[in-house]
């Protein structure tokens, strides 16, 4: 369009009308003036009430979800406001050609409306870009948003040097050169983010952390379902409805702990142990022996351990009169034993990953059995519920085996050992 042209030809018809010099000069720039209002208007209307509503029609009517974030968006409306912005840009110049002292500010003040109008596009195309690869299984689960927030800060540090070169009248690489003067004081106002970012990079290059993954931070205090991935923080959903913030840097700096190979697998991990009492383990005698023997769970393994036994201690020719003498089975394993049976029972645990019942190393706090299997139940709650169950029938299932679960003493436990210790002493005053 070239407003110079017809700039000319306003400018004849005043003439030809005897309109000279400066009320000529005055009604030349309030008719130009108004005429590009008009013109912008004009071109807003067009974008706003025919294209839009065009678009808008055609969008609902596609099956495809792409044009719809486009429209959400205003990606369109952002690219109506850059082409206002290059028509001001062009005939500014032209209207205030016989007031150049206004017309330098105008020009800058189009300028810098040209140029905010153009990150106001990319912004909506970015947020666009962003919502349509979020709806495709291959992106759905990576931390797009961070790297659309970088590029925004880019794009955002580009418009204000663009901004200032405008109104210093400068180049903008003598702006670009000039940061590095302020380059450090840039680095600790953008200290969070550009950890973020880096973060975000390793994130997505070993695939730490996705959208939808549940992860467990115990420094933050964050257990449950990863909602957002952003420049500098995690925003995480714990399993009581509250929602945690995790600075993204803390993910590949600290320790954490993501349960998505568990939720892969084929079951859920059960890692348990119950403490024995170390003084209640002892050898299994005849009378022990007969009682078990009514344990449906136990009755072969025990038949055949006992013939086995007492196949070695005949050809050792074992002196059976001390238990110490020979082979003999023991409480705590027969009860190892039972345990395994009974998980091996259990329709819930998955016989096809590591399954045992095992002895650990004894502390102060008793003997350890731990049961390490994997539950097909997955979800936390049923899981758990599962669990349960087993180390309910366990843990009552002890005392069969004269075995006793080591508890620490108490208050009362040592009050009571207080009370018979001085009834005993009592006694003895008494004899």
């Amino acid at each position: 369009m070239n407003f110079f042209s017809y700039s000319e030809q306003l400018r004849d018809f005043l003439i030809n009308h005897g309109i000279f010099g400066d009320r000529m000069y005055l009604l030349h720039f309030i008719i130009g003036f108004a005429l590009l209002t008009a013109l912008c208007f004009l071109i807003w209307s067009i974008t706003r009430l025919i294209i839009i509503r065009i678009v808008r029609k055609a969008v609902t009517k596609t099956k495809v979800e792409w044009d719809d974030h486009l429209f959400h968006y205003k990606v369109f409306r952002s690219l109506a406001l850059i082409l206002i912005a290059v028509i001001i840009t062009t005939a500014v110049p032209v209207i205030f050609r016989d007031y150049p002292k206004f017309a330098n500010v105008a020009l800058i003040t189009a300028k810098i409306y040209i140029v905010l109008s153009v990150m106001f596009a990319v912004n909506a195309i970015l947020n666009a870009i962003v919502a349509i690869l979020e709806t495709t299984d291959r992106y759905k689960d990576k931390p797009l948003r961070s790297y659309k927030q970088v590029t925004k800060i880019v794009f955002y540090v580009i418009g204000l040097v663009m901004i200032l070169a405008i109104v210093l009248d400068q180049s903008p690489l003598y702006i670009f050169t000039g940061f590095g003067a302020v380059t450090a004081i840039l680095l600790l106002i953008f200290r969070d983010p550009i950890l973020g970012f880096v973060a975000s990079v390793q994130m997505s290059a070993i695939d730490l952390v996705r959208v939808g993954d549940w992860i467990t931070v115990e420094k933050y205090g964050a257990d449950g379902e990863v909602m957002e991935i952003n420049l500098t923080t995690i925003k995480v959903r714990n399993w009581d409805m509250t929602v945690t913030i995790v600075p993204s840097y803390a993910i590949v700096s600290e320790s954490f702990k993501n349960w998505r190979g568990m939720e892969e697998s084929e079951g859920r991990r059960i890692k348990r142990h119950i403490n024995i009492k170390i003084s209640s383990v002892k050898f299994c005698d005849e009378h022990l022996y007969h009682r078990l023997l009514k344990i449906e769970r136990i009755q072969n393994y025990l038949q055949e351990k006992q013939a086995e036994i007492e196949i070695s201690n005949r050809e050792s020719q074992a002196d059976k009169s001390i238990l110490l003498n020979g082979r003999h089975m023991t409480n705590i394993g027969i009860f190892r034993v039972y345990a395994e049976k009974y998980m091996e029972q259990n329709p819930l645990i998955n016989k096809n990953m590591t399954f045992m019942v095992r002895q650990l190393q004894p502390t102060e706090n008793g003997l350890p059995i731990e049961v390490y299997a994997f539950s097909f139940e997955k979800e936390l709650e049923k899981f758990e519920v599962v669990a349960a169950d087993i180390f309910d029938h366990l843990l009552a299932a002890v005392p069969y085996f004269d075995l006793e679960i080591f508890q620490s003493p108490s208050g009362s436990d040592m009050r009571a050992a207080l009370r018979s210790e001085n009834t005993n002493n009592k006694w003895q005053e008494n004899l």
